[in-house]
C-alpha cells in the first residue's frame, strides 16, 4: 500500500473518468469533520437550499448530538421537527421505518441523521423514498456505511440491503465524535479492517468469475485501512487527530462504496458472518455486538481460514464429481434461517450461486490459477496474531465467544452464511472445493 494521504475533497463534487473505464461520482457535496462542526450546520444547511430539518435520533444520540444541533438550528432561525427512537437497540426493521415514515411532517425538505450505522441506514432508506435529501451528523467513528448508497435493513429477518442514495453532506463535529463510547470507535477500527479479506475476496471473484474490479476503487480502500491502522494506538487516547482521520477514512470506504454503485469494496465474507450472527441473535431475541464489532472477530475468523486455505492442495476432479443435493439444502436453510428461509431460497432460485454447472467452471479456473489463487492469499493478507495484536490494543474482542458467539454458532456461519447474499466470497470457494465442513469443523 502507497502513502497517498486522505484529501476527501479529491473524490466528491465531480466526476472521475476511471482507469477501470467507468465514470464514478458521488452525491456527496460536503464533508465537514472538524472541531465546531455543528456551529456551521445551519449555514450548511441554507448553502445546500434547504429550510425545513427533520431530525432522526434515538434516545442515546439526542443527549450526545441531537440536542445541541436543534438548539443551533433554533437559534439560527431554521425551522425543525424531530423524532427520538424510543429503543435499547434500535433495529433497522420494517417496525422502525413505519415510525419514522409516521412521524415525518409534510412539507419538510430534508432529513438530518444524528446518529451513525443503523440510524444512517434508516435515514438513507426513507428519505430516497420520501424523495427528499439527507445529511448525516455522524456521533461516532464505527462504521464505513456514511456515505454508501444502499441500506441495510431486516426485512422479514433477512438482512438485506436496499437501493437508496447517499447523504448530500457528512458533518461530525470532533467534540461529539471524541466522546464517542470506546466500543464503537473500535468497531470503526474492526469494520475498516475488514477490507483486508473483502478486498481479496473481490480480487479472486475477479479472477474466477471475471467480476467488474477497480482498482482506483481498491486504492482508495487500501488508503483507508492503511490510515485506520496508523491511527489505531493514539485512539485509546480519543486524539481528535487519530479520531478525525479514522472518521475520515470511514468515510472515503463509503465513497468507494458509491462509486461502485453496491458494498463490493467494503463487504465480503467477514461481513456475511457478521449478518449471519446478527440475524441469529435477532430471532432469539437478543441484542447482537455492534456492526464493526463482529465484523471485527469475523474479519480475524476470515483470515485464518484463508491462511489454512492457502496451505491446501485440493483435488479439484473431485471436487467437480461431488453431487449437490437440493432438497437437503433446502431443508439446512429451513433449519438454520427459520422465519428467514423462505427469503434466502428465493435468493438461490434467482441467483443460482449453488448450480453444478456454474460451480464446476469456477473450479476449473481455481484449477488452472491455483498458484495465483494462494499466492494472492499469502501477499493480500497479514499473519493472524497481528490482527489480534491490533484488536487487542484497542481492547476489542478477537473471538467470537467474546460477543456471545458460540463454538456451534461459529460453525453454521462458515457453513450457511455464505447464503445471506450473492456474492463471490471465500465461503463459496470452500463449498466450490468441498472445504465448507473441513474448516467448521
Amino acid at each position: 500500500m502507497g502513502e497517498k494521504q486522505l484529501d476527501l475533497n479529491e473524490y466528491i463534487n465531480r466526476e472521475i473518468h476511471c482507469s477501470c473505464g467507468h465514470t464514478h461520482f458521488s452525491g456527496v457535496k460536503v464533508i465537514d469533520i472538524d472541531k465546531g462542526a455543528v456551529d456551521r450546520l445551519p449555514a450548511l444547511i441554507r448553502d445546500l437550499g434547504h429550510e425545513k430539518v427533520f431530525i432522526v435520533a434515538d434516545k442515546n444520540t439526542w443527549p450526545a448530538a441531537g440536542a445541541k444541533a436543534a438548539q443551533v438550528l433554533g437559534t439560527c432561525g431554521v425551522t425543525y421537527d424531530k423524532v427520538i427512537l424510543d429503543y435499547d437497540e434500535v433495529v433497522p426493521d420494517e417496525t422502525v421505518v413505519g415510525e419514522i415514515m409516521t412521524a415525518f411532517p409534510m412539507g419538510y425538505d430534508l432529513v438530518l441523521c444524528v446518529g451513525s450505522g443503523t440510524l444512517n441506514d434508516l435515514c438513507k432508506f426513507v428519505s430516497h423514498r420520501l424523495g427528499i435529501d439527507y445529511i448525516v451528523y455522524a456521533t461516532a467513528p464505527s462504521m464505513d456505511g456514511f456515505v454508501s448508497i444502499g441500506s441495510a435493513l431486516m426485512l422479514r429477518h433477512v438482512k438485506t440491503t436496499l437501493d437508496a442514495h447517499g447523504p448530500i453532506a457528512v458533518v461530525g463535529d470532533l467534540d461529539v465524535l471524541c466522546q464517542a463510547p470506546m466500543h464503537m470507535i473500535a468497531a470503526g477500527v474492526g469494520d475498516t479492517l475488514g477490507k483486508y479479506t473483502c478486498l481479496l475476496d473481490w480480487k479472486l471473484a475477479h479472477l474466477i468469475n471475471g467480476e467488474y474490479y477497480c482498482e482506483e476503487v481498491v486504492g482508495m480502500v487500501e488508503t483507508a485501512l492503511k490510515t485506520v491502522i496508523a491511527q489505531s494506538g493514539k485512539l485509546e487516547q480519543r486524539d481528535p487527530a487519530a479520531v478525525k482521520a479514522v472518521t475520515e477514512a470511514l468515510v472515503l470506504t463509503g465513497i468507494g462504496m458509491s462509486f461502485i454503485g453496491n458494498s463490493r469494496p467494503a463487504s465480503g465474507c467477514e461481513h456475511h458472518i457478521a449478518h449471519y450472527w446478527e440475524m441469529k441473535a435477532l430471532m432469539e431475541g437478543k441484542n447482537p455486538a455492534k456492526h464493526g464489532t463482529q465484523v471485527g472477530v469475523a474479519m480475524i475468523l476470515a483470515i485464518d481460514l484463508y491462511h489454512r486455505l492457502a496451505k491446501e492442495e485440493p483435488d479439484f476432479d473431485a471436487a467437480m464429481a461431488r453431487p449437490y443435493d437440493k432438497e437437503a439444502w433446502i431443508r439446512d436453510m429451513r433449519k438454520y434461517y427459520g422465519v428467514a428461509a423462505d427469503g434466502i431460497i428465493a435468493l438461490e432460485e434467482k441467483c443460482g450461486k449453488n448450480d453444478v454447472e456454474k460451480r464446476n467452471q469456477r473450479l476449473q479456473v481455481m484449477k488452472e490459477h491455483w498458484g495465483e489463487i494462494r499466492s494472492l492469499i499469502e501477499e493480500s493478507l497479514p499473519p493472524t496474531a497481528d490482527m489480534v495484536e491490533l484488536m487487542t490494543s484497542i481492547d476489542a474482542p478477537v473471538y467470537p465467544e467474546e460477543i456471545d458467539i458460540s463454538t456451534e454458532r461459529t460453525k453454521e456461519a462458515i457453513l450457511y452464511a455464505k447464503e445471506v447474499r450473492d456474492r463471490y466470497t471465500l465461503l463459496q470457494i470452500l463449498w466450490d472445493l468441498g472445504l465448507s465442513e473441513k474448516f467448521a469443523g
